[in-house]
């Protein structure tokens, strides 16, 4: 047995946080545990090759119960299994979201999440590079970057969109996002800069904070109503071990893992617990309800001036690449972003498009050997809320999910909003000049009802699941303002699956601002 003050359970964007931030305090001994491994592969740290890592040992590899709005379809849920976790397999672009997810957050019962409260712990994360204003970071070690080598093809897009009377937005991280704009990325000289590069690295010197890698958290252990440490095995024995806190256990395993070990634990609707033959030991119905993601559909057309990054695949990008970080592999594939609103009674954007020099189908799995671009309308602000359960109360089971995506009309009439805007900036100079034939939907799919249909068969997830602990007062808030799981001592959840509603955009960055804040939380409570 191994006594620690704190035992955070996942290594990811949450997790790195957390681990350098309390063991800041040289009088405390931090345990982090991760069930992947390190984070060394090329393939981590080559921007543009995320998608590489897909369905490989560096990928825990989740999808969805069949979807009933999406004809019965399992839909994709990549999430990283190494140090950095999600952050070191993602497509590494820094978006806070929108002032007005916050304030509502707070009106909804959250106490201190207001735009203005969490402002200061996006800053605190942050070192944006060039000109920056009030309202960003720039001593922070998450570093943020414009793209280093954009392609040709996403000034086109960006061109065009501006033709059709949409801003330039200047800064979409200042709480308004509105318009088209290039990226902002989590890169440094070209390279990813995840969880683990900013954060976790350099707190690995100090000698009271202690890593775990291929170890997996089989449940929570307690003592009475205090959770007093974490049941684990590691090794290829998978010996069982067991780590105390004698402060405080911290779940940072995800909008997934999170409330598949609160569940293992006997946290959770008792009802479904007792079926499996767990006892229950808090009856919180929250549980695994409130999942959220963001769901897309891609528009593809053929490039006909070339310019993609179909170059990412010559000799010479690596060259580029290994020799002065630049060329197409710094790539995060979506290179630019249109911000606007599908319902136009709403005071946020509901619609964020990705624009991408590339050909990017079925999550990268779908190649083709033609230049082309891509616009992907995603719906950031989705009516639809889906739940997790066990399938068994076997730590090494998957849990299962359904997201009820494309269940509400809202979200489908969101998407052809955005199909059909993604087509006008097709037919617009410069743009229109560049573009060849529209490979998605297709030529065939052209009334509402035919993209409704084709939207239900191609729509995939953005890889965004949160929710599933939610932050609130009700009855179906698993934690409070301050992270602390109902019912329950010694315990917090936190990382994305506390946010009671998804943030309009990206939700790496936002993740990063509640581990940064719950830090502090738990270290003004020791």
């Amino acid at each position: 047995m191994s006594n620690y003050d704190y035992v955070i359970v996942g290594a990811g964007s949450a997790g790195c946080v957390l681990a350098a931030r309390l063991s800041e305090d040289r009088n405390t001994k931090v345990l982090l545990i991760e069930a992947g491994g390190k984070d060394r592969s090329p393939k981590i740290k080559i921007p543009a090759a995320f998608a590489q890592q897909f369905q490989t040992k560096l990928d825990w590899n989740y999808e969805t119960e069949p979807e009933p709005g999406c004809n019965d379809r399992r839909l994709y849920i990549p999430r990283g299994k190494s140090l950095g976790g999600s952050s070191s397999m993602n497509a590494m672009l820094y978006v806070r979201g929108c002032a007005a997810d916050y304030d509502g957050w707070a009106a909804d019962g959250c106490e201190g999440w207001s735009w203005e409260e969490v402002l200061p712990y996006f800053n605190r994360s942050e070192h944006r590079e060039g000109e920056t204003n009030g309202n960003r970071g720039t001593g922070g070690t998450l570093n943020v970057a414009d793209p280093v080598s954009p392609r040709p093809l996403t000034d086109l897009m960006i061109e065009a969109a501006r033709a059709n009377d949409f801003p330039l937005d200047p800064d979409y991280n200042d709480g308004q996002p509105d318009g088209v704009c290039r990226v902002q990325t989590t890169t440094k000289n070209g390279r990813r800069w995840s969880a683990a590069d900013a954060f976790l690295r350099p707190a690995l010197k100090r000698p009271n904070l202690t890593v775990l890698t291929k170890a997996t958290v089989l449940g929570l252990e307690f003592t009475g109503e205090r959770v007093t440490g974490v049941r684990y095995s590691k090794g290829r024995r998978a010996t069982t071990a067991i780590a105390t806190a004698s402060r405080e256990v911290i779940l940072s395993a995800g909008a997934i893992g999170s409330p598949q070990l609160l569940l293992l634990s006997g946290v959770g609707p008792a009802d479904q617990l007792q079926r499996l033959g767990i006892e229950p030991r808090i009856d919180l119905q929250g549980v695994g309800e409130n999942l959220q993601d963001h769901p897309y559909v891609v528009g593809i057309w053929e490039s006909v001036v070339g310019d993609s990054l179909l170059d990412a695949q010559k000799p010479r990008a690596m060259l580029d690449f290994l020799l002065n970080r630049e060329g197409p592999l710094t790539s995060t594939v979506a290179e630019g972003f249109l911000w606007t609103r599908a319902d136009r009674e709403a005071t946020a954007p509901d619609l964020q498009c990705h624009l991408a020099p590339a050909y990017f189908s079925d999550n990268g799995f779908e190649e083709s050997d033609e230049h082309a671009y891509t616009m992907g309308p995603v719906l950031i602000a989705p009516k639809s809320r889906g739940r997790l359960w066990l399938r068994s109360a076997d730590p090494a089971a998957k849990p299962a999910m359904l997201g009820n995506h494309l269940t509400e009309q809202a979200d489908v009439d969101a998407i052809v909003h955005g199909v059909k805007l993604s087509r006008e900036l097709a037919a617009t100079e410069p743009l229109a000049s560049a573009t060849g034939r529209e490979i998605y939907p297709g030529a065939a799919v052209q009334t509402d009802e035919e993209i409704i249909a084709d939207a239900r068969e191609r729509v995939q997830l953005l890889y965004h699941p949160v929710g599933t602990c939610k932050m609130g007062t009700g009855d179906d808030a698993v934690v409070d303002s301050g992270l602390r799981v109902r019912g329950v001592r010694g315990l917090r959840v936190i990382d994305a699956s506390v946010m009671p509603t998804i943030t309009r955009g990206n939700t790496n960055a936002p993740t990063y601002m509640i581990a940064e804040k719950g830090a502090e939380m738990v270290r003004e409570a020791a």
